[in-house]
């Protein structure tokens, strides 16, 4: 089940969070913002530090999900660098195809208005009723 999604742009800065259940905490605007943050800061770190060999064509994409006691979180990192970030129920496994569905989503009723600033949060009714959908149907 998913819980909680946030979408970050490539320079760090949260543009959507929307809780789906009660099970997680509702975060203050700050708190969301620093958890963006960090996790953006962490994610960049990890793919520096990746043990694993570098080849020219491939990027190593960071941080792909954190394991706790009680959830986990997944990241889907696009590739022009939006990362969309979902909080689970440990029973989650895989959810890099929903994430890419987010994506696609978020090209269709985000990127596609004319009036979207790719730095500003998303405010899409239409937005947020088909992430609905998306999350009910995992």
């Amino acid at each position: 089940m998913i819980h909680a999604l946030f979408i970050i742009n490539r320079s760090g800065g949260l543009i959507y969070n929307k809780n789906f259940t009660q099970h997680v905490a509702q975060l203050s605007s700050n708190e969301a913002l620093i958890f963006a943050g960090t996790f953006h800061g962490i994610h960049a770190l990890a793919s520096r530090i990746s043990p694993a060999p570098r080849r020219d064509s491939v990027k190593d994409l960071g941080i792909q999900s954190i394991d706790t006691k009680n959830f986990r979180i997944h990241c889907y990192q696009t590739p022009t660098g939006i990362k969309f970030i979902a909080v689970t129920d440990l029973l989650q496994t895989k959810l890099s195809s929903a994430l890419n569905k987010a994506y696609i989503l978020y090209s269709d009723y985000a990127l596609k208005n004319p009036f979207y600033n790719l730095e500003m949060p998303i405010r899409s009714e239409m937005f947020d009723n088909k992430l609905q959908q998306l999350v009910q149907a995992h």
